[in-house]
């Protein structure tokens, strides 16, 4: 049996509606490359059929998987889980209303074959192509997160929070192992440790697009994403990211 190439992995709250489109762009995607690829979807707590809706395209499609976290746990939990089962050389999580779309995973991929550990999407570029912004406040709150890391946790990165990320299984798997923040700001997180690990970094501009249907409260969860940065700096100073 083949190695698989490439794991994508979807975390993915009450996503009934987006779920099976998203999961099809990425199905006729796979089909057409020369590499075998594998998908993973995590769900985590959804109250509605989002895991009725992905298993009915598991039984239809061969390497996909359904992992449920059978309560809400958040997104870096998800992604965590999905990151230490994925069975890949390379290892891509992608938000699951593909904001970023999945054709942009070949342009990663070029990346990975350059030497890089880790490449991450960037909406903070002078060639990434916005097709849809999001509203004012949410730009001028992720402006503001972005410089805050800057200058706390991952210095010389633009965007840290774009939902589109991938790691080489050896360095997903080190990273996620060591990973604590469950919810917002996990992507910070693994950025710190890819840094403390000594892992190579590139940021790409992407092609992205603005969810209407995002999930994302501007001032709960921007509260709950700048706390964890504190909560990151906090687990270095006492060894917690040791291993």
């Amino acid at each position: 049996m083949s190695e698989t190439h490439l794991s994508i992995i979807i975390p993915a709250y009450n996503e009934e509606k987006r779920i099976g489109p998203t999961l099809e762009s990425i199905f006729e995607f796979l089909a057409g490359r020369d590499y075998t690829g594998e998908v993973i979807l995590v769900d985590d707590g959804s109250s509605d059929k989002t895991v009725e809706v992905a298993k009915a395209s598991a039984r239809a499609h061969e390497n996909f998987r359904v992992l449920e976290n059978g309560a809400n746990r958040g997104k870096g939990y998800s992604v965590r889980h999905g990151m230490l089962e994925a069975k890949g050389k390379y290892l891509l999580f992608s938000d699951a209303d593909l904001s970023t779309p999945i054709e942009e995973t070949t342009r990663f991929l070029e990346k990975m074959r350059e030497g890089y550990h880790v490449v991450i999407g960037s909406r903070a570029m002078p060639e990434s192509n916005i097709v849809t912004y999001q509203p004012w406040y949410r730009q001028l709150m992720g402006k503001t997160f972005n410089k805050i890391v800057r200058v706390m946790a991952v210095r010389g990165i633009k965007d840290t929070q774009c939902g589109f990320k991938m790691f080489t299984r050896e360095a997903g798997r080190r990273i996620f192992a060591l990973q604590q923040v469950e919810r917002f700001a996990f992507d910070v997180e693994a950025l710190f440790l890819a840094r403390k690990l000594g892992y190579k970094i590139c940021e790409l501009p992407v092609t992205w697009k603005d969810s209407p249907q995002t999930r994302v409260s501007t001032f709960t969860d921007s509260w709950s994403m700048f706390s964890a940065l504190f909560t990151i700096r906090l687990n270095s100073l006492r060894g917690r990211y040791k291993g």
